[in-house]
């Protein structure tokens, strides 16, 4: 059992990482003294395979339970699905003191942690995320949203939770491509911050896709570690620290969008993402090759999509056009200039973009 501290004072709070955490889970929730009755927003694949187990565990800490499910897909970020979710907790919130827990993935996590941002003006929320690319991302920083049609995550707050339990025994459970899909983000961490972590994934991603229980838990360990420490010197992203985590997801966002949120997921967009801004640094001189060969060469190991298929360049464009990250009309990129080493570079000609997505479609 591992704990990480965000520090960001009134608004701290730990990252507790472990094999077998989810069964200890009511009396450390219990011990924060955040509320009596927990309203847990999650789909009911996870439902079924952990939703009794999370019940008695709360149950037996004295806290009352009541599930709220949502179709197990991005389309339920949304304001739509957000405002039925609202209104099925004011229900419940009857007498009660009320908290949420977000079970499940980074869907669950963003659309779980809006709710509890805007619900009262805010009421405490808890992320037990259930996929790899949410115990190594998505879970921790703050940041929730919901999409709109004219793309991803428009809608939002950067609100944080009063903890996050990452319980990588669950990560067993995964089908193949959830895993590669948190390869993604695992990989994302170690070419903008932590070159030994790359190495490491490098050696060992048959093993984490294996979901090999100490692989696991290094890799959400050190993740975490990075986020976490990120987050602490920029939590709002108004110092630019923050804006590295972004790599790959400029593009990959657009991909996401362009493509209807169907055809990839979240972690398949962000490879592509990443393959795209590898091949912008490249073109704007930053990039060693050898860098961007690494990274396609670990992507393709990782059994990641190298090829956009089946949406064209001037769907992407359309939809990178909108992303939130604009400051105006100037675009904004992380670029890669080594293993470990990024860049944010604005005003990147449309050429340069349009020709990295020509060299991928």
């Amino acid at each position: 059992m591992k704990t990480i501290k965000v520090n960001l004072k009134k608004r701290s709070y730990n990252i507790i990482i472990g094999s077998g955490l989810l069964k200890q889970a009511g009396r450390r929730i219990k011990s924060m003294n955040i509320g009596s009755d927990a309203f847990v927003i999650t789909n009911a694949r996870i439902k079924n395979k952990y939703g009794s187990l999370l019940s008695k565990t709360l149950q037996a800490a004295g806290i009352n339970v009541k599930f709220k499910l949502v179709a197990d897909s991005e389309k339920s970020k949304s304001i739509a699905v957000a405002s039925e979710v609202i209104r099925d907790l004011a229900n419940f919130d009857k007498k009660r003191k009320v908290f949420i827990i977000a079970f499940g993935g980074g869907v669950i996590g963003d659309l779980s942690g809006f709710v509890a941002s805007v619900y009262k003006r805010g009421i405490a929320y808890l992320q037990v995320p259930t996929t790899l690319l949410a115990q190594v991302d998505s879970a921790i920083g703050g940041k929730t949203a919901v999409d709109l049609t004219q793309g991803k995550n428009l809608v939002g707050a950067i609100y944080q939770p009063k903890a996050v339990f990452s319980d990588v025994a669950v990560l067993k459970s995964l089908d193949l491509r959830q895993l590669k899909s948190g390869m993604a983000e695992v990989i994302k961490y170690g070419l903008i911050k932590d070159p030994v972590l790359f190495a490491y994934l490098e050696k060992k991603s048959k093993d984490i896709l294996r979901a090999d229980t100490k692989s696991l838990l290094n890799i959400v360990w050190r993740c975490s570690l990075i986020k976490a420490r990120v987050v602490e010197q920029d939590e709002k992203e108004e110092k630019g620290m923050r804006t590295i985590l972004n790599f790959g997801h400029t593009l990959g966002h657009a991909i996401e969008a362009a493509a209807g949120f169907e055809k990839y997921n979240h972690g398949e967009a962000v490879a592509l993402g990443m393959l795209l801004a590898c091949i912008v640094s490249s073109k704007l001189g930053m990039s060693t090759g050898n860098a961007c060969l690494r990274a396609e060469k670990l992507i393709r190991a990782c059994g990641l999509p190298e090829r956009i298929r089946g949406v064209s360049t001037d769907k992407i464009i359309k939809a990178y056009y909108r992303d939130k990250k604009f400051t105006g009309s100037k675009n904004r990129l992380v670029l890669l200039k080594n293993i470990g080493t990024t860049k944010i570079v604005e005003n990147i000609p449309l050429e340069v973009i349009e020709g990295a997505l020509k060299e991928r479609i």
